[in-house]
């Protein structure tokens, strides 16, 4: 017995003397990103095999909770890079002089819009939509029509959630001034605010909600993995607002290059092809073959809305302040 405990506590501290030499790269990013159905665990997988690393994933909420751990950690955070944010949050997040530029002079990609951001690289997009039960009678058509109607929805809070910070910027663009009064008739249709997307979704999911705030690209997921097609998500005629999620290093990171190789990695097909059916949304850089059967069958916006991310930093205050004038009423 002497002797099996003996063997283990070698084996346990050659174990941990590997794990001293082998260097560490920290991904902060939102707490779906790393769970078990979630891109997490395979993109680890993946980029370990060539990085002679451990690529870590610390979760931190959900998308919007990340930018505010950021700043309230600034140079003393453990993380070397920062994964979830989107271009709702990016000029705040730059203003901090917490990220680094990440180099890649000319990134490959497949987006529906150009990009010259210097710090932050897209992984993904999609467009926020509200996700309904296929045999729901009277489907809105609109946001206004969303107000108007008896539906029960269920949304995020902005303050913790990008997308509830997206439906915000939402409303924002597709109505300007007239913002705050969509907001007055959407107020009764809000059965509850969560603080992130998992929650939401599982309400909805469990029959609390007509609706939920999601995005077009959710029911494949329910197609894809469950073979289910009683999810559809809704076509509003004003148009969809956009989502680009983006990663980035922080400059005060000790892993530098090990961050730059983990950007490059986010871009190849090793990391893309794992978007499209763990995190459910439209890979950045499309990879060789292509998306899986089933995205074919998603609704295509008429019209893609999206503020740059100067005028949603400008647009956010005033538009959390009509949100929560609407909601408290």
């Amino acid at each position: 017995m002497r002797k099996t405990i003996l063997g283990v506590g070698l084996l346990f501290a050659a174990g941990a003397a590997m794990a001293e030499g082998t260097p560490e790269l920290t991904v902060m990013t939102y707490d779906s990103f790393v769970s078990d159905w979630g891109p997490g665990p395979a993109i680890e997988a993946a980029f370990e095999e060539s990085c002679g690393c451990d690529l870590k994933f610390v979760g931190a909420g959900d998308g919007a909770a990340l930018l505010a751990r950021v700043k309230l950690e600034g140079d003393r955070s453990e993380a070397d890079v920062v994964l979830g944010l989107d271009t709702n949050l990016t000029a705040e997040a730059a203003a901090t002089g917490l990220f680094a530029p990440h180099g890649i002079a000319e990134p490959a990609l497949d987006l529906p819009l150009a990009w010259d951001d210097a710090t932050f690289l897209p992984y993904d997009w999609g467009y926020f939509a509200f996700v309904h039960n296929a045999d729901m009678a009277d489907v809105p058509a609109s946001l206004k029509a969303l107000g108007a109607s008896e539906a029960k929805i269920v949304i995020q809070d902005p303050r913790s959630s990008t997308p509830g910070l997206g439906l915000l910027m939402w409303v924002k663009a597709a109505y300007g001034d007239e913002a705050a009064s969509v907001w007055e008739a959407l107020a009764d249709n809000v059965v509850t605010v969560t603080p992130g997307w998992s929650e939401a979704y599982g309400l909805f999911l469990e029959g609390e909600a007509d609706m939920v705030l999601s995005y077009t690209t959710s029911p494949a997921y329910h197609l894809i993995a469950e073979e289910d097609a009683s999810k559809s998500a809704a076509s509003f005629s004003e148009g969809h607002y956009m989502q680009v999620e983006v990663a980035a290093k922080l400059a005060a990171s000790d892993q530098q290059e090990l961050a730059d190789q983990f950007l490059a990695f986010m871009l190849s097909d090793g990391f893309q092809s794992i978007i499209p059916t763990t995190n459910w949304m439209y890979p950045a850089a499309l990879p060789a073959e292509g998306l899986p059967a089933g995205f074919e069958t998603l609704i295509q916006p008429d019209k893609a809305l999206l503020l740059s991310a100067e005028d949603a930093q400008a647009a956010r205050k005033p538009a959390l302040d009509e949100w929560l004038t609407a909601l408290s009423q």
